[in-house]
């Protein structure tokens, strides 16, 4: 199985304008492909999804872009870039873990954690982070055990736990792991939130066959539970959404793009035959 993986940003109307913005920011950033609801981006190599998905959902901080900075200067141009009409959750500062590190919510809702740190060769200088709160807390070290057992080119690259003097001793402060050698990190995060994973923001998991589509699908939603037209809730509440990779170019087809979209609504899997048959 091979797959690309990477986080899907729910907007309302303000997709291509994000993207944009995000693009003006990161060095080696481009607009990769662009349609009327979705805007395919790529910042510091890092592919992105950004969708006019309409008000149905937010992004919240349960899923953030944690972004590693190798010089000062790098952290506080992009800081002061991306706090622009937006805000500091955790002012850019020194802290136990880092000499600077901060976490923002920019104009648009989403939520970055930048860090100063070094950047050896093979770690992926942005990646996903999962913040696992609420009923949820405690369940990040399973859940990287649950979906490196699922994805195949799988590896736990760093588990960091609380220490022992600490209350939350035992529960993951912060990890690393690769899934189809896609970074992603996680975290259990103490005390109170009002949030929780939801579809605001979705890994997306493009596949080359039917065969890799039933594998997800039907691993992911083991627990959890199936939405419309490729989405689903894993049983700790993160949203994924399990697609053909090919999906874009059906789409784009003259004369077949809507056809394609209709069948496409009327799915919960979806299946690459109806589809590529539409």
């Amino acid at each position: 199985m091979s797959n690309q993986i990477y986080p899907c940003l729910w907007f309302d109307g303000q997709a291509k304008a994000a993207a944009n913005f995000y693009c003006s920011i990161f060095s080696n950033s481009s607009i990769l492909q662009e349609s009327p609801i979705v805007t395919h981006f790529e910042i510091e190599g890092k592919k992105i999804m950004a969708l006019d998905g309409g008000p149905m959902f937010k992004i919240n901080p349960s899923i953030s872009l944690f972004v590693t900075c190798t010089s000062e200067a790098e952290i506080e141009d992009i800081w002061y870039k991306l706090i622009v009409g937006g805000s500091a959750m955790m002012p850019l500062d020194k802290y136990p873990w880092s000499e600077k590190y901060g976490w923002l919510v920019d104009q648009f809702g989403m939520t970055w954690q930048l860090i100063l740190d070094e950047l050896p060769a093979g770690r992926q200088k942005i990646v996903p982070l999962l913040l696992f709160v609420g009923k949820q807390f405690g369940h990040a070290q399973q859940a990287i055990k649950d979906y490196s057992a699922i994805f195949q080119n799988s590896q736990i690259l760093h588990l960091e736990l609380y220490p022992e003097e600490n209350p939350f001793k035992g529960n993951l402060m912060f990890g690393r792991f690769s899934l189809n050698n896609t970074q992603i990190a996680a975290m259990d995060g103490p005390g109170e939130h009002h949030f929780e994973f939801n579809e605001g923001i979705s890994l997306v998991v493009e596949c080359e066959s039917q065969e890799e589509i039933d594998h997800y699908w039907d691993s992911l939603t083991k627990e959890g539970s199936e939405s419309q037209c490729g989405w689903l809730r894993d049983k700790y509440g993160v949203s994924w959404q399990i697609i053909p990779g090919m999906l874009g170019e059906l789409m784009s087809e003259p004369h077949k793009g809507e056809r394609v979209m209709n069948a496409l609504l009327k799915m919960k899997k979806l299946d690459i035959a109806a589809l590529q048959g539409a």
